[in-house]
């Protein structure tokens, strides 16, 4: 399984985020404390989610630590064909 976390300041908040990629599927986690978390599942995220999930994915695939096939994957979750090679 791989895990991508990251973490977006909003205006009710800091909003911690997870990525799991298992079995070919992608299943995005959520949760609003940084020690000791709940993690929820987010069964439909938002656009904004994905695209941000992407842009994490496809800088650990520039430093070879990802393989390319996840950034496609996202890309076509997204609905567009690579956006940056």
């Amino acid at each position: 399984m791989e895990s991508h976390e990251w973490s977006i300041n909003g205006e009710d908040g800091k909003c911690f985020y997870r990525g799991n990629y298992m079995s070919g599927r992608w299943t995005i986690l959520t949760t609003r404390q940084k020690r000791n978390p709940t993690w929820d599942r987010l069964d439909n995220p938002p656009m904004a989610v994905w695209a941000e999930l992407r842009d994490i994915v496809w800088k650990k695939y520039q430093r070879k630590r990802c393989p390319w096939e996840r950034v496609a994957e996202l890309d076509r979750i997204l609905g567009g064909e690579s956006q940056e090679n």
